[in-house]
């Protein structure tokens, strides 16, 4: 048959056709293999004659007629074209296959072109993986990869070339001419090429392959004593020459030209960097030559890929493999076919349906769902040598295979569209982490349990370069930050708590927290509402006589004990109802924080060392500074060591000296520092821009990929080294970073330990719980707000999250710093996301032309273990550390709150206020929600968020974490203003008590439909499309004979259109 795919040479097969198997998609092949040895005396045998090839055909169609009880060939006819393209599709991408997905596809068209004038080869013209390059016409270097264009007509004419030409799939082959063999035997069985052209084919299908690798000059080994130069002085010898001698020296020489193994150019070509380890090939051979009347066409597909020699440039093994071979004077049109089929190959769908197909008739559905997707521009209005960039950002292609595959995809914050007919949404899906389990230490068993197992993965993942990195980067920021919280915890609690406390506790709870907790990526510091607190309760503490460290521990041990308990009551499912809306104001809080923080700090050291706006260069004579004693300071002259009346004078004291000693500054320079803070702010704005580019140095044009990427890694660390060489070549005096150099505690009056009892009234430890029950609420939500945005979806994390194992252990950590006179510590929202982004990976391979994709973050332990090891170590640093300019660190912390805000849809709506429609991004919400909901949405989400800033800037700060909790009231509120279809786009949708009931209960009914249909129906995917299955009885067909004659006027019509079709 003719529609049916060729398995095997020699091999039959028999089909029941019935209407389940119609409806089904099976398909059963019986047929019986031919040993090896079989195969290998056909190809060496010397003299075959026509007759007895025609013989076994007949013999071969007669035996497949009979074993088919007596199945009517008209009836197979008719049953095929009644399933439509979509239906196949359907059937074909529905198929639950338990292995691996296809692997990735090399796809390389080679042109069978004459060197030099006289020998014919095989010439390396284009390549794919996922976009086309072609070797440009100087033949001296590929393209850059672009959109492959393709004419409507080549599609159709490919179409009409699998229609009519041969189909062998799952082919078992293990080298080239073995491969040649078996498809010229095919095409002579069923009538396509005429026997005494076969080994003509041959010859020319086993020709030498020159890749563009290669270089011009070079010839193959093959070429050294042959007597024939060209194919076509071959082929007009046969008219001299007796049919067996000329046979057989095509086929020796042929067989000469070719090679088992992969050539050296192979080998060391680059070019696999580009290619996933599993890849495999496709090759497309077209070519015209003069011995041939009708076009040649064969594709192939083998049952296991196999390394054919020197036919890839690329050595990874053939899958399949496409011939077109045609008459002279078409070139062109054979160039084109090739284009189509390879671009073909490289198209996601197509991809899964070449693999996946199990005969013809799928094939031909796959061109035409790649028709249905093809956008045609019209000629006068585009010019189709203008070669079209690669996107930035690839559409997926799960839409279009999920439209066929019944798959109903998942919705997520606006990533695909939504059917306004159901109002369940779904965006913020409740994983198991957050389901509420009702039983005591429920939620913190499960999270044990489920991290347990990667314990051990947690330390050998960190074994890479990028672990370097993310170490000293994330080490600086935290050393910041202490060194910062610190300074000002001292102030405000009058040493009590100082800058040695606060690299005590960091490095003793970023530790312990990153060794044992549920996510160790989260970062732990304290912050600015901590900081208010203690400045509140330093004060009350002060007016009312109360011991502060005492009175603290107790407030800390409740509030510990409070949390413990939302621990054993799986109160983290709470977590749920913190939608985006929620996060992202959080998130651009503490963001917009480190900013105005980063130039708070440098408009500070402008201020202490000014800059004298005034300065005159005429007037230079003018300015000085000097020395002079003032009345009070004549009593000091005899405190001076090593002084007399005689040698002593004001004249000769540096500043510091002067002040010191009670002198007075006079003079015109006296009041400015001269340098410093412009110094200053060109290390501050430096340090980020520097920080920035080469951030964003890995998609660059410049260097080799791998040293782009490091460079992108160590960005922030050769930014700040760059910057301290700078300062230290200037030679300004800069405000340098100042570490304690002695281990003791800030303040005189404390130990390392606070007694809980003697130093308050009893009832000071009841009335704790108060202040207790608001610092329960800030460590909540500041902890678990951060654990909500690093655990998000788009991080790709597959190692699962631990909300309650994560909250246990800041209790656990807060009970500990209580007793010790520490500082509290909770979740970092700013550096814990630094921390991820310098963790992120990509592929190491990717199509050129192709963005690297994101895989995922390293998720380990080891970073943030190192990072606080080292935080305590830094007292042990001082003389090193010293050298860092603090405007340098302040640009880091600039980097890090711009950097936090990328990806933020908050900011990108904010942006949309200030665009005019025509220059809006093409935003999916954009699409489905009107754009004054967008703005209104935008509006109250930035009110909220001015509101917070007020907030915090206030003495009411210490109520901060109650009005976060306000946050998710007013996004509850908001369910009443939007509609659910819009909030699904612009934010999560809240989850309703029945909704996992309600999605349980359609699982089963479409389980129990079974069929494609009624997956259909209650598909809330609006790209599906419901296509009636055809059920048709014998019983009409045989009372409706001309049924079957529609298919062959459907054949003749397409001959009819296409008279001047290669194929």
């Amino acid at each position: 048959m003719e529609d049916e795919a060729v398995l095997d040479r020699g091999a039959s097969f028999i089909k029941n056709v019935c209407e389940e198997e119609v409806e089904g998609h099976h398909t059963v092949y019986i047929g019986v293999h031919v040993p090896k040895s079989y195969h290998r005396r056909r190809r060496h045998r010397r003299k075959s004659s026509h007759k007895e090839k025609r013989e076994r055909a007949e013999q071969s169609t007669e035996g497949y007629k009979s074993d088919g009880d007596n199945a009517d060939e008209s009836t197979l006819n008719v049953l095929k074209p009644l399933i439509s393209p979509a239906e196949r599709i359907r059937f074909i991408l529905g198929e639950e296959d338990d292995g691996p997905p296809p692997p990735q596809l090399f796809t390389e068209l080679d042109e069978l072109l004459a060197v030099d004038g006289q020998e014919m080869e095989w010439k390396e013209t284009a390549r794919w993986i996922k976009f086309e390059e072609k070797v440009e016409k100087g033949g001296e270097r590929w393209s850059k990869p672009h959109v492959a264009t393709l004419s409507l007509h080549s599609l159709m004419e490919l179409k009409t070339c699998i229609e009519k030409g041969t189909i062998m799939l799952d082919l078992e082959a293990s080298t080239l001419p073995q491969l040649v063999e078996m498809i010229t035997d095919s095409q002579i069985e069923a009538g396509q090429l005429k026997a005494e052209l076969k080994e003509k084919v041959v010859y020319t299908l086993l020709r030498k392959h020159r890749h563009q690798t290669k270089k011009s000059n070079l010839r193959s080994l093959a070429d050294i004593g042959k007597s024939v130069s060209s194919a076509s002085r071959l082929f007009s010898n046969q008219e001299n020459g007796s049919p067996t001698t000329t046979h057989r020296n095509l086929t020796s020489n042929s067989l000469s030209d070719f090679s088992d193994k992969p050539e050296k150019d192979q080998l060391k070509n680059k070019f696999m960097k580009k290619l996933p380890r599993d890849a495999e090939a496709s090759n497309v051979l077209v070519g015209e030559v003069d011995f041939l009347e009708t076009p040649f066409v064969a594709f192939v597909r083998l049952q296991h890929a196999v390394m054919l020699g020197a036919l890839t440039e690329v050595p990874v093994p053939t899958r399949f493999l496409f011939v077109l071979l045609g008459p002279k004077g078409k070139a062109k049109s054979y160039h084109e076919i090739g284009r189509s089929i390879a671009t073909l190959m490289s198209d996601e769908v197509f991809h899964d349906i070449a693999y996946k197909a199990k005969d013809r008739q799928d094939l031909l559905a796959g061109i035409e769902e790649f028709l249905d997707e093809v956008i045609v521009l019209p000629p006068g209005e585009w010019d189709p040598d203008i070669r079209i960039e690669p996107p930035k950002s690839l559409p997926s292609s799960d839409k279009r295979k999920n439209m066929y595959a019944g798959v109903e995809p998942p919705h997520m914050n606006g990533d695909a569209p939504h059917d306004a007919g159901h109002g369940g949404g779904g965006g913020h899906q409740v994983g198991e982490e957050l389901q509420r389990t009702r039983k005591f230490c429920g939620g913190l068993i499960l999270d044990i349990k489920r991290k347990a197992p990667f314990f051990a993965s947690d330390f050998l993942d960190a074994l890479h370069i990028q672990s370097l990195s993310a170490i000293l980067f994330i080490y600086l920021g935290t050393v910041t930050n202490a060194i910062t919280f610190g300074g000002l915890l001292g102030d405000a609690t009058d040493n009590m708590q100082g800058v040695l406390e606060s690299f005590l506790g960091t490095a003793l709870t970023g530790a312990v927290f990153c060794l044992l907790a549920g996510q160790p990526l989260t970062i732990l510091s304290s912050t600015g509402p901590v900081l208010v607190f203690e400045r509140l309760l330093f004060n009350f503490s002060k007016e009312n006589g109360f011991d502060y460290l005492e009175f603290r521990l107790w407030i800390g041990l409740w509030s510990g004990l409070f949390c413990l308990v939302l621990v054993a009551t799986d109160a983290s499912f709470l977590v749920q109802y913190f939608t985006r809306f929620t996060e992202e104001g959080f998130s651009a809080l503490i963001s917009f924080i480190f900013i105005y923080d980063a130039f708070k700090k440098m408009i500070k050291l402008a201020h202490h060392n000014p800059i004298n706006a005034n300065y005159d260069p005429n007037l230079i004579t003018q300015y000085g500074c000097q020395c002079i004693p003032s009345t009070s300071s004549a009593f000091l002259f005899f405190l001076w060591p090593d002084t007399s009346p005689s040698n002593f004078t004001f004249a000769s004291l540096d500043r510091k000296q002067c002040v010191k000693y009670g002198g007075q500054l006079v003079g015109e320079a006296c009041g400015y520092v001269p340098d410093i803070t412009l110094m200053s702010f060109i290390l501050f704005f430096g340090t980020y821009a520097c920080s920035m580019c080469l951030k964003k140095f890995k998609t660059s044009r410049f260097f080799p990929t791998t040293v782009r990427k490091l460079i992108s890694d160590f960005a922030i660390i050769l930014t700040i080294l760059l910057f301290c060489g700078v300062d230290a070549l200037v030679g300004v005096d800069t405000p340098k970073l100042i570490v304690p150099s002695e281990f003791k505690p800030t303040s005189p009056q404390r130990s390392w330990f606070i007694l809980p009892f003697g130093g308050n009234p009893w009832w000071v430890y009841l009335a704790a719980i108060l202040p207790a029950l608001l610092v329960t609420i800030l460590i909540f939500m500041d902890q678990q707000i951060t654990a909500v945005i690093v655990n998000r979806k788009e991080h790709k994390l597959k190692k699962g999250a631990g909300y309650h194992l994560d909250l246990f252990w800041v209790a656990i950590l807060m009970i500990i710093c209580s007793f010790m006179g520490l500082p509290w510590y909770v979740a970092a929202t700013v550096i814990s996301i630094a921390h991820i982004d310098s963790l992120k990976m990509e592929s190491q391979t990717s199509a050129p032309g192709e963005q690297p994709k994101f895989l995922g973050v390293r998720e380990q332990r080891v970073t943030g273990i190192f990072v606080f090891l080292l935080t305590g170590l830094s007292i042990f640093m001082a003389p090193v550390l010293k050298f860092i300019p603090m405007p340098v660190l302040y640009g880091v912390f600039l980097y890090m709150g711009v950097a936090s805000l990328n990806g933020v849809q908050f900011m990108d709506r904010l942006q949309l206020l200030l665009m005019p429609a025509k220059h809006q991004p093409d935003l999916i919400y954009l699409r489905h929600v009107p754009q004054r909901r967008i703005h209104l949405f935008t509006f109250i989400q930035g009110l909220c968020l001015a509101l917070l800033w007020i907030l915090k800037s206030t003495v009411a700060a210490i109520i901060f974490p109650v009005m976060i909790l306000a946050l998710v009231a007013v996004r509850k509120a908001m369910d009443y203003l939007f509609s659910q279809h819009d909030l699904s786009y612009l934010d999560d949708v809240i989850p309703e008590k029945d909704k996992k009931k309600k999605e349980d209960e359609k699982k089963k009914k479409n389980k129990k439909k079974g069929s494609i249909d009624s997956e259909m129906e209650f598909s809330d995917y609006p790209y599906h499309e419901k296509v009636p299955s055809i059920k048709i009885s014998m019983d009409i067909m045989e009372q409706e004979p001309m049924l079957g004659d529609k298919s062959l006027d459907r054949d003749e019509s397409q001959t009819f259109l296409n008279p001047h079709s290669p194929c």
